[in-house]
């Protein structure tokens, strides 16, 4: 699934090519993904002006002139989701959703599982929204920090990795991101959250903000469907010490990487370093 880094490097590859540019068409081919898509979003669209592409957590959120009596396209990729620019002239495949059109170029959406979403929010305050309201906190915002995270976890005994996995407290860490984390942290995903110190809070929370911001300057990680809105593909994954390398050495220790299942997820660790 894309996850933070993922749409962040989306969103900042969308940027140059359509910000500021006029909406001329939008093509929907399907009535819904996760939610049902709505009706005359196309007309909605049409002559409307992108003035800026935001993201909270993993949502895409492109401003159409939001403060002039427009509103706001609310993207999710889902599971199995990309964005491309194409050509005005390139026909579209099985899985291709959604067109932006545009004077120059098309913003396609091609989910082959249609787990994301595409919405319309009228007006200014799109946090608002009801799938946006109940978002946690951003782990790259100046907020995110060692201290808020031993505050946050105080009553919390679940164990810390799914819990870093939990949108309703930090957004846009997936599985990848949360184990990378882990170990350079040097703790245990199994370790209730509420049962690490502070100053291990602390650490952790360098660690969350160092990996997600190596992987977005690693352009994400494509293991799946994921990819650029160019065609490229991320590589932030062949960097992993532990994720996806269950019996191989630990880059640290040298000692067996073992997986876990928490959460219905896999769970990578090296149980040398992490405690």
């Amino acid at each position: 699934m894309p996850e933070l880094p993922e749409v962040e490097v989306s969103r900042q590859g969308l940027l140059p090519f359509l910000s500021q540019q006029r909406i001329v068409g939008a093509v929907v081919r399907t009535p819904r993904l996760r939610h049902e898509i709505p009706a005359g979003l196309d007309a909605r669209l049409t002559g409307l002006r992108v003035e800026a592409i935001r993201r909270r957590g993993k949502y895409l959120l492109f401003d159409c002139e939001s403060g002039n009596g427009g509103g706001w396209l609310i993207l999710h990729l889902g599971m199995s989701g990309s964005l491309r620019l194409v050509s005005p002239a390139t026909p579209a495949q099985a899985h291709d959703h959604f067109d932006l059109l545009f004077a120059g170029t098309v913003l396609r959406l091609r989910d082959p599982r249609r787990f994301g979403a595409l919405l319309w929010h009228e007006g200014e305050e799109v946090e608002t929204h009801p799938l946006l309201s109940g978002l946690g906190i951003e782990p790259l915002s100046a907020g995110f920090d060692g201290d808020w995270l031993y505050a946050a976890t105080r009553a919390r005994c679940t164990p810390i990795k799914p819990l870093l996995m939990d949108s309703r407290l930090v957004v846009g860490i997936g599985n990848i991101y949360a184990a990378e984390s882990l170990h350079l942290a040097g703790i245990a995903p199994r370790r209730p959250a509420n049962r690490i110190s502070r100053v291990r809070h602390q650490l952790l929370a360098v660690a969350v903000r160092s990996t997600l911001s190596a992987a977005i300057a690693a352009g994400g990680s494509s293991v799946r469907d994921y990819v650029h809105s160019d065609g490229g593909a991320g590589c932030f994954q062949l960097s992993c010490a532990v994720y996806g390398r269950a019996g191989e050495p630990c880059p640290g220790c040298g000692g067996p990487v073992r997986v876990i299942r928490q959460s219905g997820r896999s769970s990578f660790y090296c149980p040398r370093c992490q405690r």
